[in-house]
C-alpha cells in the first residue's frame, strides 16, 4: 500500500444476510487498507465473502456493522442518493460479463456513464473515442457487441470504466471468460491504467496468473481477510 492516509479503509465491518436459520455472516469483522494507486487483487474460495467485500467498497451494497472511509469520508452515514454519487463520479466497474448493451455500438456504450454525469453529446463522444483508443479498438466504435470478439468486448467495458477517469476502478473477474493470450492483453490494459494514470485498481480474481499482475493479493476466508501480501514480482 502507498505511503499517507489511505484512500479506502475499511473497519471491523460486517455483511449480514438474512435472519434465523437463513442467516449468513459473509463478512465477520474486516479491516483493509487501500491506498491512491494501490493495485489490489482479491482471492478466496466462493463463499469467502470476497464479492460481498468488492459490493460494499464500490458502494453497491452496505455494511451491516463497522466504518468504510473514502477519501475520509464515512460511507454509512451517506444517503442512498450521495452513494449513488460517489460510484458516479470516483468510480469505474468491470464485469465478467461486460454488461455491455447488445443493440448499442461501442462508443454508444462507452459514452453512457458521462450521459449520466449530463455531459454534451459532443463532449461525450469525444471523450468515450479516446476511451477507445486508449484500449486498442479504434476503428471499431460503431460496432455492437455481436460484431466483436470477447475480448474487444472487455476492452469495451474497460473504456466505459475508466472515460470517467475514476478514482477506483473495480474489476470483478475482469478475465474470467477469456483466453489466456486476450487474458494477459487485459491484464496488460489495467496495469497501464495503474502505473501510467494512477487508477486505483481493486480486483476480485480466483486465477493466480491474474493476481500476479496486481502489486498486493489479499485473501478471504470464511468471511475474513486471511492474509494480505505484497508482489514483489508484479508486471
Amino acid at each position: 500500500m502507498t505511503g499517507g492516509a489511505p484512500l479506502i479503509r475499511l473497519r471491523r465491518v460486517t455483511r449480514i444476510y438474512g435472519v434465523g436459520q437463513a442467516r449468513v455472516e459473509a463478512l465477520r469483522g474486516i479491516d483493509l487498507r487501500i491506498g491512491q494507486g494501490d493495485f489490489v487483487a482479491v482471492m478466496g474460495p466462493s463463499g469467502s465473502g470476497k464479492s460481498t467485500c468488492m459490493n460494499v467498497l464500490g458502494c453497491l451494497d452496505t455494511a451491516s456493522a463497522g466504518t468504510y472511509h473514502f477519501k475520509g469520508v464515512e460511507v454509512g452515514r451517506l444517503t442512498a442518493s450521495q452513494r449513488a454519487l460517489l460510484r458516479r463520479h470516483y468510480f469505474g466497474f468491470v464485469f465478467q460479463g461486460y454488461n455491455l448493451l447488445n443493440r448499442t455500438s461501442a462508443v454508444e456504450n462507452v459514452e453512457l456513464p458521462l450521459l449520466y454525469r449530463g455531459l454534451r453529446a459532443g463532449a461525450r463522444r469525444a471523450a468515450a473515442l479516446e476511451a477507445l483508443r486508449a484500449v486498442g479498438l479504434e476503428g471499431r466504435q460503431r460496432h455492437t457487441p455481436s460484431e466483436l470478439s470477447g475480448g474487444q468486448q472487455q476492452r469495451v467495458a474497460i473504456a466505459r470504466a475508466i472515460v470517467t477517469r475514476p478514482k477506483v476502478l473495480f474489476a470483478d473477474e475482469p478475465t474470467g471468460n477469456l483466453d489466456s493470450a486476450r487474458s494477459r492483453e487485459i491484464m496488460e490494459l489495467l496495469t497501464g491504467f495503474n502505473q501510467d494514470l494512477g487508477i486505483t485498481v481493486v480486483m476480485v480474481t480466483h486465477e493466480q496468473e491474474t493476481a500476479a499482475f496486481a502489486k498486493r493479493t489479499v485473501h478471504f476466508l470464511d468471511g475474513l481477510v486471511q492474509s494480505d501480501t505484497a508482489n514483489t514480482a508484479a508486471a
